[in-house]
């Protein structure tokens, strides 16, 4: 079984558009995990035009409060963004090489260019008792190269199968993620995955054995819209069930 994670960045993002807290980010945590999930997930950035530091400091609240729903924050590892982490103490943080103005995530780390720091950050993340992930490309040979930094897990950034799913490349794109996935395990990396993940393509990528956790967010939401809050979250939680 893979957890699913719930992204919220899209409901902070259309709350801010209007300058109310509506809609308000913990009601909508809480309706979802009222349906089942039992992951939340936020990707704070500097500018903040989407999840705040305030409502880091609220879903962890919330969430304290709450048992076996996991708590992820994302994020580049800036000193602000790992004290905000520190407060709010989720159960995992996972580490995303993103630029400060970037519109999304594109990309996973090159570990070894950045092996002093990832070194360091995930020292003091494990220090504080929270489990590490860092966002990867799908390159088996990327895994030793985490081996290395000692990161607790990966996130698969599963764009590219996204890009590829439902056409001749399907295959040969989804065997990457295959191979990648097959080295964490050996290695004893979990895995999660994330990124234009959607209730079309979910089901074949979950193939994969082992994945742990995905996290989904601006497509769950655009579902939502379409097809109501309740029928997207039972349909994901059938599929991370199978």
């Amino acid at each position: 079984m893979t957890m699913l994670s719930v992204n919220l960045n899209k409901i902070a993002l259309l709350r801010n558009s209007r300058g109310r807290d509506f809609p308000n980010v913990v009601e909508f945590a809480e309706r979802v995990i009222g349906l089942g999930v039992r992951g939340i997930t936020v990707h704070p950035r500097p500018d903040e035009r989407h999840i705040t530091r305030q409502d880091v400091k609220d879903l962890s609240e919330f969430l304290s409060a709450i048992d076996n729903v996991e708590f992820n924050i994302e994020g580049y590892p800036s000193a602000e963004f790992l004290n905000l982490v520190f407060d709010a103490s989720p159960d995992q943080c996972t580490l995303v090489p993103d630029e400060p103005g970037q519109l999304t995530s594109d990309h996973g780390w090159q570990v070894a260019r950045n092996e002093s720091l990832l070194k360091e950050v995930l020292g003091k993340i494990h220090g504080e008792g929270i489990r590490s992930s860092l966002f990867l490309d799908p390159v088996p040979a990327y895994i030793d190269e985490v081996t290395g930094v000692g990161a607790n897990r990966i996130e698969l950034y599963t764009e590219e199968y996204a890009s590829n799913f439902n056409t001749p490349h399907q295959e040969k794109t989804w065997q990457e993620y295959v191979d990648t996935a097959a080295r964490a395990t050996e290695a004893g990396i979990g895995i999660n995955a994330g990124h234009d993940l959607d209730l079309t393509n979910l089901a074949k990528f979950l193939e994969i054995p082992n994945i742990l956790e995905v996290s989904i967010g601006h497509a769950l939401i655009v579902e939502c819209l379409e097809q109501g809050v309740e029928s997207v979250i039972n349909q994901y939680l059938a599929i991370t069930a199978a």
